[in-house]
């Protein structure tokens, strides 16, 4: 059994480490400590186990927060999708089980002879019934979109119940395969619309989604039909709208105030062929709200996510009104979080290239997925301007960035032409982690505070820690964003919401922890086992991570019982947490002949090693 067990362990640690398209002996150890190295034998192996046993560096995404958090809030802020649903309900698919995307429909009712547009109030995701006191004030305000629905494919052979004029101009799509009329139906019952807004349709434009992650993406159909007039009877969901008044709302947004979504400014609103293309036409991206560009990138990041998002701030309307004398910081172009990997930096390379030589690079923080293209941004613009906080700046290194750099704490202001941006201190994820408010458009950057599904590890080896963590929570909270755009994954229509549900998650985890501590765990074995006991053990190591930091903030509050020695419990964090979760997973996991087999071949291991230390001595 010993045997077996200690052969485990090494398969335990990779697990917790896996890297999509990496097996754990191909795991290298990049700069940073951003990644731990795992050898190729169990030797190796037992050597690293005090570095694996660390908080890691990485974010942990969520494929393993599915099993470990608490459902968090829908990320209902997906171009293809504004129903709701637990978006932890199910288990994230790995890169070889995405699959094909699947379809949503969005229909534009415009009135031409007023310049005027249909848009319909969002349903807002469903509350908690337990909804705490505390969480109430948090009220996202209304948002507006084009109704939409999503498009199932047809079964059995092709045919078009709707006729659609131009369907045939869109390359990749076949209308004939999927049940418009059905998708038609469903938006006029749910958003109430009278049948006399039925019509002739013509595509609009069709948007294939870039590579978001975790799943295979949804791609959108903009369906445009008009009317002689305005007609009555609308329900009180709905309303007309131009452009102007809807590019205002977003250009020019004020917390609280109305929002518009995207399918209206993707589908109406942006002069651009198809929203899915940057200057470099190699990188599908995504912008919304205006101004600011997703690029979601190859990067060295974990399941379920395969990219980071290139954050791309140019100015839409030429100069702004305010000179450089007052901001802090100034540029015709900003960058945010270069962290491709070396498989796509010669896009990278192009895209630096497509922009203004007067470009302002910022890092949320130091982690490697976020600065593995820094360098090439330099070589491509050596005049570029580098900020970061100071606590980044030392992790981050010479390699990759050899030329000065601008500190910045938080609160800073920078101009980007006409737009305005303003550095926000987000501590918690790493004691350097910034966020990045988009003024004009009410923007929230959150960095790695989120992600897009399910949540993220706190990094201690970098000054993470919970109490940061959840102040810099509330202070998201007390921004009021209209729109939060994570390093990973989609965007979030609904930021008060999701941060809300991110507090909920980590309370009700560490009530938990106190619970099993008050039960009389005392190690770190005991306190995972009693807290997680209903998810797969390989999924204890990155658990264990963020339970060192509840228990550390638990005694920060002066809440852990006084019997409960912190010391001990530090002390077995190491191989002894290690050695003991392997013992449980191979009892759990070996049938009693191969448990016998093992404890045999264990024995004789033993009995020869002894043995030969006998000879030796004689």
């Amino acid at each position: 059994m010993w045997l077996l067990m200690w052969t485990q362990i090494p398969v335990l640690v990779a697990h917790a480490f896996r890297r999509r398209g990496c097996e754990p002996s191909a795991i290298d150890r990049p700069r940073n400590g951003e990644h731990y190295s795992f050898a190729r034998n169990a030797s190796r192996a037992r050597r690293s186990l005090s570095a694996a046993i660390a908080p890691s560096a990485w974010s942990w995404k969520a494929d393993e927060a599915r099993q470990l958090a608490l459902p968090l809030p829908t990320t209902t802020g997906r171009l293809p999708v504004l129903t709701t649903s637990n978006h932890l309900a199910a288990q994230p698919r790995g890169a070889e089980e995405m699959g094909s995307p699947s379809y949503r429909l969005a229909v534009a009712i415009t009135v031409p002879s007023t310049g005027e547009f249909l848009v319909a109030r969002q349903p807002r995701p469903p509350s908690p019934p337990e909804e705490d006191e505390d969480y109430r004030r948090f009220v996202d305000s209304d948002l507006y979109d084009l109704p939409a629905a999503p498009l199932e494919p047809l079964a059995g052979e092709p045919r078009s119940e709707v006729a659609v004029a131009g369907a045939d101009s869109a390359t990749g799509l076949d209308l004939s395969r999927l049940d418009v009329s059905a998708a038609l139906d469903q938006i006029f019952d749910r958003f109430g619309l009278p049948d006399g807004m039925r019509g002739e349709w013509r595509l609009l434009k069709y948007v294939e989604e870039a590579e978001f992650g975790p799943d295979a993406g949804v791609n959108t159909v903009f369906l445009i039909g008009s009317l002689v007039s305005k007609l009555d009877g609308l329900p009180e969901s709905c309303k007309w709208m131009t452009k102007e008044c809807a590019l205002g709302l977003l250009s020019e947004a004020k917390p609280g105030s109305d929002r518009i979504g995207q399918y209206a400014y993707i589908g109406l609103m942006n002069s651009r062929l198809s929203s899915n293309s940057t200057a470099v036409p190699a990188l599908p991206s995504q912008e919304y709200p205006p101004g600011i560009t997703l690029v979601p990138m190859k990067s060295k990041t974990l399941q379920p996510f395969r990219t980071t998002n290139l954050v791309v701030v140019r100015a839409t309307n030429g100069a702004g009104e305010s000179t450089c004398s007052d901001f802090f910081a100034c540029g015709d172009a900003l960058l945010l979080d270069p962290g491709c990997s070396s498989q796509v930096h010669a896009e990278l390379a192009d895209l630096v290239d497509s922009l203004p030589k007067k470009l302002l690079v910022l890092v949320t923080h130091h982690h490697h997925d976020h600065i593995e293209g820094l360098y090439v941004v330099q070589r491509c613009n050596p005049d570029s301007v580098l900020l970061a906080h100071q606590n980044t700046m030392n992790r981050i290194g010479k390699g990759n960035w050899q030329i000065d750099y601008t500190s910045v704490t938080g609160g800073e202001k920078i101009c980007i032409g006409d737009q305005e941006l303003q550095v926000i201190y987000a501590p918690g994820h790493t004691d350097g982690h910034m966020g990045l408010l988009h003024v004009n458009t009410n923007t929230l950057i959150v960095g790695d505070h989120c992600v897009g599904h399910g949540s993220a590890t706190l990094d201690s080896r970098s000054g993470g820690n919970m109490k940061d963590y959840f102040e810099t929570t509330y202070k998201f909270l007390d921004l009021s964003p209209h729109v939060i755009i994570p390093m990973h994954g989609r965007i979030n229509l609904w930021p008060k919401h999701m941060l809300c549900g991110y507090l909920r998650n980590r309370r009700s985890r560490e009530a938990s922890i106190l619970q099993s501590i008050e039960s009389g765990a005392q190690t770190l074995f005991e306190v995972v086992s009693k807290t997680y006991s209903d998810v797969d053990r390989k999924l204890w190591i990155p658990a264990s991570f963020n339970v060192r930091l509840h228990v550390d903030h638990l005694n920060s509050q002066h809440k852990l019982p006084k019997d409960f020695s912190l010391e001990n419990f530090k002390a077995s964090c190491g191989v002894h947490f290690i050695f003991r979760l392997a013992v449980a997973y191979v009892q759990s996991k070996s049938s009693p002949a191969i448990l016998a087999a093992s404890a045999l071949a264990g024995g004789l291991a033993i009995a020869c090693a002894l043995r030969r230390n006998g000879g030796k001595q004689s």
